[in-house]
């Protein structure tokens, strides 16, 4: 059976020209499922039984089995963990700051870039999601939401999994989302990050969407990157700047550089300064990220001298940048860490359950 929410307009409409059906039922099909998030066949009461019958035979409707939900204690932040048909299980992670209502997806079970600060890769990579399988997060945290009159607002491609190694989905995930037929998310609400993966930053250049693109940076020089960042090794720094400049010359979108501050590895004044060279005269943002800690980790936090310290050498030399001190501490808010945490609880039944 295929999957509803892989499913483009103009593919949903082949589909149903396919069995019979008339395409003006492909926009009352979205409205139910994106407008209205009705994931239940016989609850679209505007179409024939008939109809039903052939969708309920042919198409799957979003299906991603809420395993739990966690709020922080500040209610600002809410991780929620799904499991998939094959049992594999991602994570979102809901934002809730001002009027904004932000989602953030994942693209990929487990992650290949094995960064050293992040839980993601301690999984191991197992498979690239569908597009249907990360537009499924969105829609059923947007169900989730309309229980207080309100509705998902940003998305950003920052879960578990590396974007741009699940290219095409993630390309379509970004066109059913923002379509106006669907959620009419403007793509200017929509952030991509990545690790820096040449050759998908240079084809996302191409695609003339108006997405933010996002690198994560996380060190001021090639030597450092590759010491926490597996993929450095496979493409050094200098191709990756090169082409996130040319991401900004042909999409003239602004590029927000992420740059975790790890205690001891890349938060020293001498780095900030390294760091505010390698960027000079770029159209750019720094967004500072003081670390996450994980289990089983050696990697520590930076105390709030060292981080003010930092942010002082690059204002100085005039680099804009921004502290995200990090939501969601107190429910492994940061990627990947509550899908670990679960995996060891079941490989270890005795540990308590988050609930």
């Amino acid at each position: 059976m295929t999957n509803f929410c892989d499913l483009t307009y103009s593919e949903l409409v082949a589909w149903l020209e396919s069995y019979g059906e008339k395409k003006f039922h492909a926009r009352q099909l979205f409205d139910w499922v994106y407008k209205k998030s009705v994931f239940n066949w016989d609850e679209m009461t505007n179409l024939s039984k008939t109809l039903r019958e052939k969708l309920a035979k042919g198409l799957h409707l979003p299906s991603l089995q809420l395993v739990r939900v966690v709020p922080s204690t500040d209610l600002e932040t809410y991780k929620f963990l799904w499991k998939l048909g094959d049992g594999n299980l991602v994570e979102s992670v809901l934002i809730c700051s001002g009027d904004r209502r932000t989602v953030c997806v994942s693209s990929q079970v487990g992650c290949q870039a094995k960064c050293a600060f992040c839980a993601s890769g301690k999984q191991g990579f197992m498979r690239n999601l569908r597009p249907g399988e990360i537009v499924e997060q969105i829609l059923h945290i947007n169900q989730w939401l309309k229980q207080k009159d309100e509705q998902v607002s940003h998305i950003v491609y920052m879960g578990m999994g590396e974007p741009l190694k699940n290219y095409e989905a993630v390309k379509k995930s970004i066109d059913l989302i923002s379509d106006e037929e669907t959620l009419h998310i403007s793509q200017r609400r929509i952030t991509v990050s990545t690790v820096g993966i040449v050759e998908g930053i240079r084809r996302l250049s191409t695609e003339n969407l108006k997405v933010n693109l996002v690198l994560s940076l996380h060190a001021p020089n090639q030597h450092i990157r590759k010491k926490i960042i597996p993929y450095a090794r496979k493409y050094p720094l200098e191709d990756i700047l090169a082409a996130m400049d040319e991401y900004t010359t042909k999409t003239k979108r602004d590029i927000t550089y992420e740059y975790t501050l790890i205690s001891g590895i890349n938060d020293h004044p001498d780095h900030a300064q390294e760091l505010a060279h390698l960027l000079k005269g770029k159209q750019c943002t720094v967004n500072l990220i003081p670390y996450n800690p994980i289990p089983n980790t050696k990697l520590q936090r930076p105390d709030k001298k060292a981080i003010k310290e930092f942010r002082t050498v690059l204002f100085g030399c005039k680099i804009v940048n921004t502290c995200r001190y990090t939501k969601g501490d107190d429910i492994a808010a940061a990627c990947g860490q509550l899908a670990l945490q679960q995996q060891n609880e079941t490989s270890n039944p005795t540990l308590p359950m988050a609930i």
